[in-house]
């Protein structure tokens, strides 16, 4: 059984077209967060969270009807766990107390489904949410600019360059989705951000590792020819460990419930496109920013190889 490392897909070969692909997701999803913005959560708006369980199988829809009927609006209901247990994310209301919200919408819930059961409530205040929402920018610029820092130290600037670009355009594209898709953006979402960002410096420093490796060692062969063959021989690791991944992802998506499946979809996202930016951002920046063997040779190995 051949491995994957004895075949030679010329993946640069159409480095110019993914470049193309990439820009045009780019700039769909700062136009969906710059005019759709994203569905922030609780976590990031303030507002009460309420968690009830009903004596049989209720409907979302109904539930919902029933709190815009006792004057409780734009409120998402869904379920949580089984049909008899829902979630309610209610946004503050004009004219009623927040730190009272919760109690008041189990109260309207309970005169429209007797024997309904307050599981939990809780309050986020709007100074909270809005602090949470810039720590969380700040954790995720501080991550980036962290990684670029580490890459720059242990490769040269141009590997720093392209793997810091890929990890944005990967935070991007996430972050599109969530807005294209008015998936729920609270502290789990950022979570998955955060940890796409880990996931995907990791796989490009395993390519960049073993570009390094080959531009040392494959002195006649041009960049693209050298990025090839590096990717070609990490190609196996990188598809047994996203697959691995993305199977745990998927059975968190369909059996982790509503806390965890927006979590697990950004992930999804995540994994996909860091993929993606590691072969066809960070790698063929490294083209583009015309990186040579010499970038890698330090002055005693320069020295060493023009002596006679």
């Amino acid at each position: 059984m051949r491995s994957l490392r004895d075949y030679n897909i010329d993946f640069m070969g159409v480095r110019r077209t993914a470049i193309a692909i990439s820009i045009a997701l780019v700039l769909l999803s700062v136009g969906s967060l710059v005019f759709q913005g994203l569905n922030w959560g609780l976590d990031f708006t303030g507002g009460t969270l309420v968690e009830v369980t009903f004596p049989s199988a209720a409907s979302p829809q109904e539930v919902r009807a029933a709190l815009d009927g006792k004057g409780f609006v734009h409120g998402v209901v869904q379920n949580f766990g089984t049909e008899r247990d829902l979630l309610i994310r209610m946004p503050p209301q004009e004219g009623r107390e927040a730190a009272l919200l919760g109690n008041a919408v189990f109260e309207a819930l309970q005169s429209a489904f007797p024997g309904v059961e307050l599981r939990r409530s809780e309050f986020v205040g709007p100074a909270v949410g809005e602090e949470l929402r810039e720590t969380g920018g700040l954790a995720m610029i501080v991550s980036l600019l962290s990684v670029m820092i580490y890459v720059m130290f242990r490769f040269t600037t141009k590997f720093a360059i392209g793997g810091i670009v890929a990890l944005a355009h990967d935070a991007v594209l996430t972050l599109g989705a969530f807005s294209l898709f008015q998936w729920t953006f609270d502290l789990t979402g950022l979570a998955a951000v955060l940890a796409i960002i880990g996931f995907s410096i990791n796989d490009t420093i395993v390519i960049f590792d073993r570009i390094r490796e080959n531009f040392r060692s494959m002195r006649r062969a041009t960049p693209e020819e050298t990025i090839n063959v590096s990717i070609n021989q990490t190609l196996d690791r990188t598809i047994s460990t996203s697959f691995t991944v993305m199977l745990v992802l998927g059975a968190l998506a369909a059996l982790g419930g509503d806390v965890v499946h927006g979590f697990a979809l950004a992930l999804i996202v995540g994994v996909v496109a860091g993929v993606y930016s590691s072969v066809y951002i960070a790698a063929n920046l490294l083209v583009i920013l015309g990186m040579t063997r010499e970038d890698l040779l330090t002055p005693e190995k320069e020295k060493e190889s023009s002596a006679p």
